[in-house]
């Protein structure tokens, strides 16, 4: 839909589905209070508030992405959805300080749109269209600044909270922990409150507001448990060692067949193939994949060379790489095998993906 500040800005055909809700849900009220109105004109300010509603959203989206970016951290870009908005922020911040501010900031743009909404509804007839909208919106601004600073993960409040006690514990996976287990208590909390309370009161709970809940719950429970799993993959991030994980290579030249290759690496107990020129120098790493996708009847035909990967740079690695770094390697080029070699070049082994990927596994 746009580039503001160069973030690339997506609508998700979900937001209809809501806008049609908000435009049927709010058309009653517009009716209300301009009873002069026709019926489809209040249709038509019920959709345009709807539009005006996510605009806000839009902004306190953006709030958060232009501070991430003060900080330097990268943004894929902006999704408005069914329950509002979300920012792809590619990297998380890298104090606890920034982590709040960089939370904060939305939560703090849409208060702020809220007092200001509110000093206008002084000056605007209430009893216009523009009056309707502009009370209506500083009103859904306030809400939506109280809610999304609610202690819980994965709300703006979550975060915060995340913050505080990276602060205090100088550990962010147990940040994370606890605000994500926050997220669920406020959860089950958003379930039982519209429920319980008009049942304890002797009266029926009201669909709308039950629908309404319950969709934000299991926003906010599945948010939190993603959370949750993501804090367990950080907390494994410290085990993934290149040299401890590294398969024994053996070098062998392209037009060696694979299957004297396969026995020549059996014979060296060795878990990966590389290939090199008649130099020595490694010019391609064999595909595991692609190996085992061969049949056993054609492997003396086939040649090492033609199941290699040719090796560009970014698939060298530093054999020393371990945590996060060697995980932004990886990351940035995404490949089944990894040559690692020691500070000098020498050959040290080969990493292979799916060896990374086990370290993983069960989370």
């Amino acid at each position: 839909m746009g580039r503001p500040f160069g973030i690339p800005i997506y609508v998700s055909p979900t937001w209809f589905i809501v806008a049609a809700f908000i435009t049927y849900s709010f058309q009653s009220v517009v009716a209300y209070r301009l009873p002069d109105l026709s019926t489809p004109l209040t249709y038509v300010v019920a959709f345009v508030f709807a539009v005006l509603l996510y605009v806000s959203v839009l902004l306190h989206e953006l709030a958060h992405c232009v501070v991430a970016r003060m900080y330097g951290l990268p943004v894929r870009r902006i999704t408005l959805y069914l329950l509002g908005g979300v920012s792809e922020i590619e990297r998380e911040p890298e104090t606890p300080g920034r982590e709040f501010m960089v939370a904060f900031a939305g939560p703090l743009l849409s208060l702020g749109l809220a007092a200001l909404g509110f000093a206008a509804s002084y000056v605007i007839d209430p009893g216009t269209i523009a009056g309707v909208l502009v009370f209506q919106l500083w009103l859904a601004n306030l809400m939506v600044g109280v809610f999304n600073l609610l202690p819980g993960l994965p709300l703006d409040g979550g975060r915060m909270l995340r913050a505080g006690i990276w602060k205090i514990t100088r550990k962010p996976v147990s940040g994370t922990i606890a605000a994500a287990w926050a997220g669920r208590v406020l959860a089950v909390v958003l379930v039982v409150l519209p429920i319980g309370l008009p049942l304890v009161a002797g009266q029926e709970p009201e669909t709308t507001m039950i629908v309404w809940t319950m969709l934000l719950a299991a926003f906010i429970w599945f948010g939190a448990t993603q959370a949750l799993r993501g804090a367990r993959v950080r907390a494994r991030i410290p085990e993934v060692n290149a040299r401890a994980l590294a398969r024994r290579a053996i070098a062998v030249t392209g037009d060696v067949p694979l299957a004297e290759a396969l026995r020549r690496a059996a014979e060296a107990e060795a878990g990966a193939m590389v290939v090199v020129d008649h130099d020595g120098h490694p010019t391609g790493i064999v595909n595991e994949v692609a190996v085992e996708a061969t049949p056993e009847s054609r492997r003396p035909w086939v040649t090492a060379g033609s199941l290699a990967r040719s090796l560009e740079p970014s698939l060298v690695l530093a054999a020393d790489l371990e945590g996060e770094p060697l995980i932004d390697a990886m990351r940035e080029s995404p490949a089944g095998e990894y040559l690692l070699v020691e500070r000098g070049g020498d050959i040290f082994g080969v990493l292979a993906t799916s060896d990374v990927n086990r370290v993983f596994s069960g989370v």
